[in-house]
């Protein structure tokens, strides 16, 4: 009989499963919606209902899981099991997640951050194999970091390592020539920041596309020749580039990898690549797109549960 290890990744709005054999490579996978979701029990309830799905696509019995590893979207502390805090799922505040799990699943569990699971993905089967010092950079609805140094996650002393999203970063001129006021990075280029920043500088004089557009739409249309599009680009490459350039100077990591759903967008990457180039920063680091995209924390996800297997040996 074969055995097996679970990779978790929680998010605001999906929850995604992965089952893997002690290879690393996927034997099946599971989803269901998290939207409206936030008591604590009953997204443990839905990783069972996960677990259980998975198990009767291979046909596996329980007694096959060795371990499962599980990724969210907040400070964890790694060392206890606990979700500190998280902003996208609400009420989640100093939750014991790897107890609760291992009270119903009877087997080793980790948890962790998601970006850094993203982190640890990108460097076991990814675009920084082989890569000892790297940053993820995940920009979805918000920004966070995985840091790696020395080919181990770095977490810091508060586990907070990473969160980068709450960087202070000057204040934008919008579509009025109105200065805004200092405020979090991922507020200026977080997918919703990026949707604001849009909104406040759309007029129907200006353009014909309409208010209410995502981020990668936006960029899309940047590429279209949309001149307000390309404005909206051009300003988020450049505080991207600035925060690149300001974390390489205190990590003096050769590579920084873009992911998430409005990381991932080719021409945020290449008007990011353009712009530090202009700039004088010695050993410029490299800047790549995320090769295993949404997969990634899931990637990271399974190789945590599985090293959890190897530390039990």
């Amino acid at each position: 009989m074969s055995d097996y290890v679970i990779g978790v990744d929680v998010g605001g709005t999906n929850l995604r499963l992965a089952l893997a054999d002690m290879s690393g490579n996927i034997a099946a996978k599971w989803f269901a919606s998290t939207v409206g979701m936030r008591d604590p029990e009953k997204v443990i309830r839905l990783i069972l209902d996960g677990v259980k799905s998975v198990l009767s696509q291979v046909q596996a019995s329980p007694s096959a899981l060795r371990s499962i590893a599980i990724g969210v979207p907040g400070v964890t502390d790694v060392e206890n099991g606990i979700v500190v805090a998280t902003s996208y799922l609400m009420g989640w505040q100093n939750v014991p997640l790897r107890a609760l799990v291992e009270r119903e699943l009877n087997i080793a569990a980790t948890i962790d951050n998601d970006v850094n699971f993203a982190a640890l993905g990108e460097c076991w089967t990814g675009i920084a194999r082989g890569v000892r010092d790297f940053v993820f950079l995940a920009i979805g609805t918000g920004i966070g970091a995985g840091i790696v140094l020395d080919g181990r996650l770095y977490r810091g002393s508060c586990w907070a390592a990473g969160e980068v999203g709450y960087m202070l970063v000057p204040g934008i001129t919008d579509g009025l020539g109105k200065r805004n006021e200092p405020g979090p990075l991922e507020n200026m280029i977080g997918g919703e920041g990026i949707r604001t920043q849009w909104q406040r500088r759309w007029s129907s004089e200006r353009t014909s596309l309409p208010r209410d557009l995502n981020a990668t739409e936006i960029f899309d249309h940047a590429l279209n020749g949309d001149s307000g599009a390309q404005t909206i680009l051009r300003q988020s490459a450049t505080m991207l580039a600035q925060a690149i350039y300001n974390i390489s100077l205190v990590l003096n990591c050769p590579l920084f990898v873009l992911g998430g759903s409005v990381g991932t967008h080719p021409e945020l990457c290449v008007a990011t690549k353009e712009i530090l180039k202009q700039w004088d920063l010695r050993g410029t680091p490299q800047l790549n797109v995320s090769s295993l995209g949404a997969d990634a924390q899931l990637q990271g996800a399974v190789r945590a549960a599985l090293d959890l297997v190897d530390v039990d040996r």
